[in-house]
């Protein structure tokens, strides 16, 4: 199975659509799309996700799911009601917590308690869980047991945090040191070394080659 996790394109968030380089970012992302044989595509409800998913499904006349869940990666303080940006933290304050290198203990730590990001986490942990069963694959502790392709069209918040379910890795350390760029594809595939038991291994991660693609 092969999983591809996709940023929407260079985007206008004040009208939640794309900028005039993102439609081109969303053109380009396409081309290489299309030529791939991919079973299902799933998509965030938010604008600037949609219009880059978009240009490739109207070429490929198919549709895509929309999943909430695949939205921006928000989550709100529950006693202030302000939006807390968890991929935003200053390095001088998270890298000296232990925990938020703990894919276990990450969400302990006061100030990710406080605007109960477990909870908006579950929701992605459970959502790309039902994706996966749908396609063969149980999560047993940290394995999936069982050639489709799968895409979803969502963001960087919450692609981290399918990536730290699937690798067994903090979303912290990701969402703070690694940069996936609009429109960039990352791939996962499922490794079975044991007959009907399976793991995920990322080959790419933020992989823009296709803008960079000349014709012929």
């Amino acid at each position: 199975m092969k999983l591809l996790i996709i940023r929407h394109a260079d985007p206008d968030y004040e009208k939640d659509t794309l900028t005039e380089k993102g439609w081109r970012e969303a053109e380009l992302l396409s081309n290489r799309l299309i030529t791939l044989d991919i079973k299902e595509f799933y998509v965030s409800p938010l604008g600037r996700a949609r219009d880059t998913a978009n240009v490739t499904l109207k070429k490929m006349n198919r549709t895509a799911e929309v999943l909430p869940w695949l939205r921006e990666f928000n989550v709100y303080d529950e006693k202030s009601g302000k939006k807390r940006i968890c991929w935003d933290l200053l390095p001088q304050d998270w890298t000296v917590i232990n925990e938020y290198y703990n894919k276990d203990l990450w969400h302990t730590v006061p100030a990710m308690k406080a605007c109960n990001v477990i909870s908006e986490a579950n929701k992605v942990f459970e959502g790309i869980d039902r994706i996966l069963e749908k396609n063969g694959y149980v999560r047993e502790g940290n394995l999936y047991r069982a050639v489709n392709t799968i895409v979803l069209f969502c963001h960087f918040g919450v692609e981290c945090v399918i990536l730290s379910h699937l690798l067994g890795i903090s979303p912290v350390v990701l969402w703070h040191g690694c940069c996936a760029l609009p429109t960039s594809v990352t791939t996962l595939v499922t490794e079975e070394r044991r007959k009907g038991i399976a793991c995920f291994r990322m080959l790419a991660f933020g992989d823009i080659s296709h803008l960079y693609a000349v014709d012929g």
